[in-house]
């Protein structure tokens, strides 16, 4: 996820300015299952304080243990994890740990890259091999071509035993969040827990500002009339949350242009007809497609009462949507999990 590896880089630039060396651990093969994919990773600077994970926690702690010769002598390696004996995940985990070194261009263009929301793609080279140090490291591509490797003397090289992993990341996910009550805080709180990308917007005479919606990236007030919707689309879920059926009407108006993955809107069941009626009635070349993203009330039915758990339910029937996933308990499963 690209929030992640923002955290990683962002953290490494700030330990370097303390005098810290910095490693990454990367995940870039896997035999089997396991509790997270390829492509997650893993920051380790030099006083074995560590940001983000790649699993839930004991590969962890091999990881920081196996690292202190890369600490040493500068050298990447890839290790194996074996969770079949300790984990119960029936996996083999191939991890390249890699020396890192942020310099200030390459942070510039990584933060340039993902405030304008374009994709990354990472290639990290190494072995399918335990406890091998070799001409291994990741280069980074961005969406201009440009790229940056994460140690200044890494190149790539055609060598026999190396292959090569690739991720393409996507920009942050963005949820629009259209009110300003407590219940919208709450789902702010939530979803900034992801990692998305977070847009509020209030009605002008409520004066919130960004303190009010930690997590929040931008809060604006303004009216349905005069609000100016930008970069809404398959990467964009919106949730209206007014509690007014009027203001709720106005904003379908005014987003019936645009293709949003989703739009949830709090309310009773009974409105819902009346609110499509009428928004066809306003707006009629409205298509079949975006009424298909509509979903009201907004959430999963499991039981919710608190704002916090509505928000839950509504980020759960998000994320389903956007995975593509028809939600259903897990002991159900008898398979792999993530397929």
């Amino acid at each position: 996820m690209i929030h992640e590896l923002k955290e990683i880089i962002n953290q490494a630039f700030i330990n370097q300015k303390k005098g810290l060396k910095n490693v990454m651990a990367t995940v870039v093969f896997l035999e089997g299952s396991s509790y997270r994919k390829p492509g997650v990773r893993m920051l380790i600077s030099k006083d074995l304080a560590c940001v983000g994970a790649v699993s839930g926690g004991c590969v962890e702690k091999e990881i920081i243990k196996r690292s202190a010769s890369v600490f040493k002598d500068s050298k990447p390696k890839v290790i194996t994890y074996d969770g079949r004996y300790r984990l119960g995940c029936e996996g083999i985990l191939y991890i390249l740990i890699e020396p890192i070194i942020i310099s200030e261009q390459f942070l510039s263009t990584f933060l340039e890259s993902t405030a304008n929301r374009l994709p990354i793609q990472i290639d990290s080279y190494y072995a399918k091999a335990d406890e091998v140090f070799g001409n291994f490291g990741s280069i980074l591509t961005f969406n201009n071509q440009e790229k940056y490797a994460l140690l200044d003397n890494f190149s790539i090289k055609n060598e026999e035993n190396t292959v090569k992993f690739t991720q393409n990341l996507k920009p942050n996910f963005k949820l629009i969040i259209i009110g300003g009550e407590h219940d919208a805080v709450k789902l702010c709180n939530i979803a900034s827990n992801l990692g998305w990308q977070i847009e509020v917007i209030t009605a002008a005479k409520e004066s919130k500002q960004l303190a009010n919606f930690p997590g929040a990236t931008a809060v604006i007030g303004t009216s349905p009339e005069m609000a100016n919707f930008t970069e809404i689309d398959s990467n964009t879920a919106i949730v209206i949350m007014n509690h007014s059926y009027v203001l709720d009407l106005k904003y379908l108006v005014k987003l019936s242009e645009f293709k949003p993955k989703y739009i949830g809107i709090l309310g009773a069941p009974k409105r819902r007809e009346k609110l499509f009626n009428e928004l066809l009635e306003f707006a009629p070349e409205t298509t079949e497609t975006f009424l298909d993203c509509i979903y009201t009330p907004a959430g999963l039915h499991i039981g919710a009462q608190t704002p916090e758990e509505i928000a839950v339910s509504i980020i759960a029937e998000i994320l389903a949507i956007i995975r593509k996933k028809e939600p259903f308990s897990l002991r159900r499963i008898t398979n792999k999990i993530n397929i």
